[in-house]
C-alpha cells in the first residue's frame, strides 16, 4: 500500500512526498482510513511507529474542507502529556499542512509566558496542540472557543494518566461538542486507559500494533556489563572517542546525574549539554535547537525529554542508567535510527540491572548483544551478593574443608539485655 491509495487530499500527498515518505507504517495504514470514515478510534502503538502522522494526516484531510461553523476556535484539539511532545506534534502538523490554505496550528504548554499564547489563541486557527494544565488555565480565562471542535485526539494517554491528568482530561472532554470524533493513542490499552476510553469514545474501532510489528530493526542494541560507577565513566570515555559518534544522547536516571556528567565531559574536552525537568522551557527549547544545528555533539538527558526529541542526525543512544520500565527504554532508543537511518543503542548494566535487561528483551522481542572492550571487561560476570555490590563479601555456603555450612542460610541473632 502507498499513501495515494488512502485517498488523502493532493496537497497533503505533496507534503508527504516532500518529507520523503512513500509507504504508510502499519499503524498509519490501519488508522488513517478509519479516521477518514469518521469512526472513534483507540489504538495501541509504541514510539517510532509513525503514530503522530496516523492522526495528523486524516485530521488535515478533514480540514481540507472548510468548516460550516463560524468562529476563530480550533477544529482539531490534540491533547498531549508534555511540552516537548506538544512542540513535536505541532511541528509535524505544520510540516504536513504547508500546502493547505487556512490551516494554522497553535501550540500551548506550561512553562512558557502567557502573552504570546494569548495572541495566538485570539487569531483564527484550525489545530490546537496543548498540555492539559495550560489548556485549563486558558479555558478558565475564557480564551478558547470549543464550539467548532470536530476532532478530539488524546496522544500518549497512558502517560497522561500516569502523570495524574485523568480529571483534567475528563473536564476538557466535557466542554467539547458531543458530536465530535474522538481518537485515543496509547502504548497500552488496559486498566484506567481502557476505562477512560469507554467513557469518552463511542463504539470505537480498536487497533493494536504489537511490539513484534514495531521492532527497531535498523537500531543495533548493545549491552555493556559494568561493575560500578567508575567503570561506567571509563567505558563512556572510551566509547565517546569513536569518531563515528557524531551526535549522541546519553540518558541518566536523575537531573543531578545529568548535570554532573555534563561537567565531567566538559572537563574532558567534550562538547555536551544537559536536558531535564529542572530547566525552564526557554532553556530546553534552545538546547534542542542548538543540537539540531549541530552546535554540540552530546546531549545528556533524563526521561522527561525522551519522548520529545526528534532529531534525525542522532547516531547513537547510550543508556548510562537503565530506565525503570520497558516502555521508556523503547522511547529512548527510538531517538536514533529515525527517518530510515540506522542507529546504535548501548546500555550499561550492572549485575543488579540484569532483571531489567531480561524484561526489556522480552518486551521488545530482541536481544541486546553483549559487547566487551578489551581491558575494560567487568570483574563480576554473575551477580555478587548484596544486590550487585562488588564490595560485599559472599557468605560461604561451605566450610573450607567442604562440609556444608549449616548457618549460612540463617539470619544472625540479636541479643537484648
Amino acid at each position: 500500500m502507498n499513501f495515494e491509495e488512502i485517498a488523502l487530499h493532493p496537497s497533503i500527498l505533496k507534503a508527504i512526498k516532500d518529507a520523503g515518505f512513500t509507504s504508510p507504517t502499519p499503524i498509519q495504514s490501519q488508522a488513517i482510513p478509519e479516521v477518514i470514515k469518521g469512526s472513534d478510534l483507540r489504538a495501541s502503538a509504541q514510539t517510532g511507529t509513525g503514530k503522530t502522522a496516523a492522526f495528523i494526516l486524516p485530521s488535515l484531510n478533514r480540514l481540507s474542507a472548510p468548516s460550516t461553523l463560524p468562529g476563530k476556535g480550533p477544529r482539531v484539539l490534540i491533547l498531549v502529556p508534555t511540552r516537548e511532545l506538544a512542540m513535536q506534534v505541532a511541528v509535524e502538523a505544520a510540516k504536513y499542512s504547508k500546502y493547505l490554505p487556512r490551516c494554522k496550528t497553535v501550540c500551548i504548554y506550561g512553562g512558557a509566558p502567557y502573552p504570546p499564547q494569548n495572541r495566538d489563541l485570539a487569531r483564527p486557527h484550525e489545530i490546537l496542540v496543548a498540555t492539559p494544565g495550560r489548556l485549563i488555565d486558558h479555558m478558565e480565562q475564557g480564551r478558547i472557543d470549543f464550539s467548532r471542535v470536530e476532532l478530539f485526539i488524546l496522544d500518549e494517554a497512558d502517560r497522561m494518566l500516569d502523570m495524574g491528568f485523568i480529571q483534567p482530561v475528563e473536564l476538557i472532554a466535557s466542554k467539547l461538542p458531543p458530536s465530535r470524533q474522538t481518537l485515543m493513542f496509547s502504548a497500552t490499552l488496559a486498566g484506567n486507559v481502557m476505562k477512560l476510553s469507554n467513557r469518552l469514545l463511542k463504539n470505537p474501532v480498536e487497533i493494536i500494533i504489537t511490539p513484534a510489528q514495531v521492532k527497531h530493526e535498523n537500531i543495533e542494541q548493545r549491552l555493556h556489563r559494568v561493575d560500578n560507577l567508575e567503570h561506567k565513566y571509563r567505558l563512556l570515555d572510551h566509547l565517546l572517542s569513536d569518531p563515528d559518534m557524531t551526535q549522541t544522547i546519553i540518558f541518566t536516571a536523575t537531573k543531578r546525574q545529568a548535570d554532573s556528567l555534563v561537567e565531567k565531559l566538559a572537563r574532558g574536552g567534550k562538547s555536551a549539554r544537559a536536558l531535564h525537568g529542572g530547566m525552564n522551557q526557554r532553556q530546553r527549547t534552545r538546547t534542542i535547537k542548538e543540537m539540531r544545528q549541530e552546535e554540540f555533539e552530546i546531549l545528556v538527558a533524563t526521561d522527561v525529554a525522551a519522548r520529545g526529541i526528534d532529531i534525525s542526525t542522532i547516531t547513537h543512544v547510550i543508556n548510562f542508567d537503565l530506565p525503570r520500565n520497558t516502555e521508556d527504554y523503547v522511547h529512548r532508543i527510538g531517538r536514533t535510527g529515525r527517518a530510515g537511518a540506522s542507529g546504535i543503542a548501548m546500555s550499561f548494566a550492572s549485575s543488579k540491572d540484569m532483571s531489567i535487561v531480561r524484561q526489556i528483551e522480552k518486551f521488545t522481542g530482541q536481544r541486546m548483544n553483549p559487547h566487551q572492550i578489551p581491558g575494560m571487561e567487568p570483574k563480576f560476570e554473575h551477580a555478587p551478593p548484596g544486590s550487585g555490590n562488588p564490595d560485599l563479601k559472599r557468605k560461604r555456603p561451605f566450610h573450607k574443608k567442604g562440609r556444608p555450612n549449616q548457618m549460612a542460610h540463617k539470619k544472625p541473632r540479636r541479643w537484648y539485655p
